[in-house]
């Protein structure tokens, strides 16, 4: 049993690690919401920051292929 002790007190860490991390992250969800609706009260379109944060996360080359056959698409449907 005595192998048993720092093996719960190391799952322990873990855990309680795991629950400071969760809480930091919503936290920070809470702050990224914040910043959101003081865009939206100055008069931007969040939808539209939501896309360009996504779109600059991308790498250069994913973004252009994924441009590429959204044009494709839009083309073939008339909406280009």
């Amino acid at each position: 049993m005595a192998d048993a002790e720092p093996t719960d007190d190391r799952l322990r860490l873990l855990i309680e690690r795991v629950e400071r991390l969760e809480e930091e992250k919503k936290g920070i969800a809470d702050d990224i919401r914040d910043v959101y609706a003081e865009a939206k009260a100055v008069g931007y379109d969040v939808k539209i920051m939501r896309q360009i944060v996504r779109l600059r996360k991308m790498k250069p080359d994913d973004r252009r292929e994924m441009e590429t056959i959204l044009d494709t698409y839009k083309a073939a449907l008339g909406i280009g």
